[in-house]
């Protein structure tokens, strides 16, 4: 473990995930805006058709992660765990095609680190293996990740608490704030999105309509 879990659990509420490709604004005046509507956690992805490489994936890490320090946002990178480590960043997101979590977890000491799963098995393991958190999910369905598996609702969600797993975990896929309180009832501490912020004509207004429907149903 890397942080202390309730300090996890309130991270969690709103969890923002951005890269380039999804914005049709500027990533960083997106990222101010959600800032000052209630994310509570920001995650660097920058991944898909178009995306950045190299140097100026590393530019637009830098910008980004300063952003959220003067706001105190825990930055997170999802996948790379090398720039991660050059950035000196907050912690790192991975899914199952990813190094596993133990030898992440070696590499980055004490930093936040998250772990997509998908059934019991994967969630057993990635808490074994060091886990902060887990992101569960697709809730609903997606179009953010072209490869991103079936959507399974609420039922692996239910099904992990029901089992007692005290773990932090985060919903994503298709979730906004309309959506958000079947999540939170099923146990989730709170919910992560992409486009229904970054795309979102006020992104600052999303977030907030966001965090308030978490914090309506935070148990």
């Amino acid at each position: 473990m890397g942080v202390n879990t309730k300090q996890m659990r309130d991270w969690l509420k709103v969890y923002f995930i951005m890269g380039s490709v999804n914005c049709h604004q500027n990533p960083e005046d997106i990222l101010r805006s959600a800032i000052k509507g209630g994310i509570s956690l920001f995650q660097f992805r920058e991944k898909g058709a178009g995306c950045l490489h190299g140097h100026e994936k590393e530019t637009l890490a830098k910008e980004l992660q300063a952003i959220c320090k003067e706001s105190n946002v825990p930055f997170i990178v999802n996948d790379d765990i090398e720039l991660a480590l050059s950035l000196n960043a907050d912690g790192v997101h991975i899914g199952q095609e990813d190094e596993p979590a133990d030898v992440v977890r070696r590499k980055i000491g004490g930093k936040i680190l998250g772990v997509s799963v998908h059934n019991m098995t994967e969630a057993k393991e990635a808490i074994r293996q060091g886990a902060d958190y887990l992101g569960i999910g697709p809730i609903y369905p997606t179009s953010t990740k072209k490869d991103a598996k079936a959507v399974q609702g609420l039922t692996f969600l239910k099904e992990l608490r029901a089992a007692d797993i005290q773990i932090p975990v985060v919903g994503i896929g298709g979730i906004n704030a309309k959506n958000t309180p079947p999540i939170m009832d099923a146990g989730a501490e709170g919910v992560s999105v992409i486009t229904a912020i970054s795309q979102a004509d006020s992104p600052e207004q999303s977030a907030r309509e966001l965090k308030e429907a978490v914090m309506r149903n935070v148990h």
